[in-house]
Order: C-alpha cells, then sequence, then structure tokens
C-alpha cells in the first residue's frame, strides 16, 4: 500500500497539471471501488481547482464547486494523460482545460474517491476528521508520542502504523523507522524512554523525507504520475530482507508477523 512518501510524490507530481485547470468533465467507469461514487460528483464539473493537499494518504483536490479526496488503496495510481478513453484499469479521470487529463488506474480497486460539496470542510470528512497528526508537524514530538504511548500493550511498531496515534507510517517504514532508532518492533509501545521516543520522532522525520526525495519506495505496484518507479528501495535496511545480512552487524534479518503484518528486524542492532 503506498503510504505517506508515495502520496506525496503523487500529489507533487499531478499538482503543476491541476493547480489553476478548470474541470471540463468528470468520467468514471461503473465499476466500484471501496465505495460507490457519490450521484452529484459531476457537479465539480466547471470547478476551477485552487490547491491539492494531502492529509495522511488522501490527496485533497480543492475547487470553488467543492472537493475531491482520493486514496490510492493497496495498488492504485494517478498519471496524466492527453487521452480521454479509459484504458483497462482505469476507473475515474478529470478532464481539464489545459489539454490534459489525470487518471485514477487501480488494479485491485480498493482506492477511493469521494466528492466533498463546497459547503464542507473535507477536513471533517468522517474518512480523515479522526486522524493524528503528520510526522512533520510541530505537534509531533517525543512529548506528544509518550502520552499515546503510555499503558499502550500494543507493540511499538502497530502503534506506530496507527493513523490515529500518526499518519502516513505503514508496513514499510515502521519497520526501517525502528531499525534506525535500534527499538525492537516487538517491544510494547509503553516499554518506550523518552530518548527513544526522541528517536522515533528524528529518524520518522529523516526518512519519510529521504523517501520523498527518492520518489518513494516501489515494491510491486507503485509509480509516480509521471510513471517512474520509487528508488528508496534501495535504501531499505531490513524490509524484505529476511535471511539477508545485515548491513550494520552483518546478523540475518528475521520477519515476525506483528498485527498480521510481516515484520523486518535486526535481533542484534534492535533491542
Amino acid at each position: 500500500m503506498p503510504e505517506l512518501p508515495e502520496v506525496e510524490v503523487t500529489r507533487r507530481g499531478i499538482s503543476h497539471v491541476l493547480l489553476n485547470a478548470k474541470i471540463i468533465r468528470v468520467i468514471h467507469d461503473d465499476k466500484k471501488l471501496r465505495e460507490p461514487y457519490a450521484e452529484n460528483i459531476k457537479d465539480i464539473e466547471g470547478g476551477t481547482i485552487y490547491a491539492v493537499d494531502r492529509r495522511a494518504k488522501y490527496i485533497i483536490v480543492r475547487t470553488d464547486k467543492g472537493s475531491l479526496i482520493l486514496h490510492l488503496g493497496m495498488s492504485g495510481h494517478l498519471h496524466i494523460s492527453s487521452d480521454t478513453k479509459l484504458q483497462k484499469h482505469d476507473h475515474f479521470e478529470l478532464v481539464l482545460d489545459n489539454n490534459k487529463n489525470v487518471i485514477f488506474n487501480d488494479t485491485r480497486r480498493f482506492g477511493l474517491v469521494l466528492y466533498i460539496p463546497d459547503c464542507m470542510d473535507p477536513l471533517e470528512d468522517r474518512h480523515l476528521k479522526h486522524l493524528g497528526p503528520e510526522p512533520f508537524d510541530e505537534k509531533f514530538n517525543a512529548n506528544y508520542l509518550l502520552s499515546k504511548f503510555k499503558d499502550k500493550k500494543k507493540t511499538i511498531k502497530q502503534t506506530l502504523m496507527d493513523g490515529e496515534v500518526v499518519v502516513g507510517i505503514g508496513n514499510i517504514y515502521a519497520s526501517e523507522i525502528l531499525f534506525a532508532c535500534k527499538i525492537l518492533p516487538m517491544r510494547t509501545a509503553s516499554s518506550i524512554k523518552e530518548q527513544e521516543a526522541e528517536l522515533i520522532v528524528e529518524h520518522t522525520q529523516r526518512i519519510l523525507k529521504e523517501s520523498i526525495l527518492n520518489g518513494g519506495t516501489t515494491i510491486r505496484d507503485f509509480e509516480g504520475a509521471d510513471g517512474q518507479k520509487g528508488y528508496f528501495v534501495q535504501n531499505l535496511f531490513v524490509y524484505g530482507h529476511e535471511g539477508e545480512s545485515c548491513k550494520i552487524c552483518g546478523s540475518a534479518i528475521e520477519m515476525v508477523t506483528l498485527g498480521q503484518r510481516s515484520t523486518y528486524y535486526c535481533p542484534k542492532c534492535q533491542k
């Protein structure tokens, strides 16, 4: 699933085409994504786009006739085209007045396209209003994390992936962040000390920024709006490296399942 860096790379990749463009037409197929399209989704036609934002793993396209909230799901991506004809696995398209089209392609159809009328704040939508802070917000600091970790019996890895604690950290980056902090992912969140919480903040921000600069991480499906794969996969220390030698100490990387998710770690470097 695309995580925060991949969604931010996508947002940046489509912004230059969307900003200040007018939506001439909305095209979508009759196949349901995670949720059905709103019956009034075509009300956004004629709207001029004035902002393309990101909240967590959601992209928000704001116009003077309402907003669209898009989620890439497990395998979705947005791409730019001059052809209005939907191709295989293309499900949704914005036809713009600059002779460009932005198309949502989703093989597995776990993605989401929501229309929010102009009278409503998209950040108050039920998918977004309960979310925790962004990793780059001032609120995301060691004191905040310790307050969330207190009495938590879940593992630290599962807690970092909880969008109500902090948004945008999925399976790949949770493993990499904890490796950088030298923290075992199986530890309970309540066992994290202040210095360790400070390291989590530091390495979360560093790793996510580096991934964004490298176009995100492509494991299977992800590609940016320009069709390029993400190159941060070359910088992964533990994720997907079970049985391989740790780049730091040489021990074999191990894998354990936490919360039904594969979790990678070094048994020597991480404590």
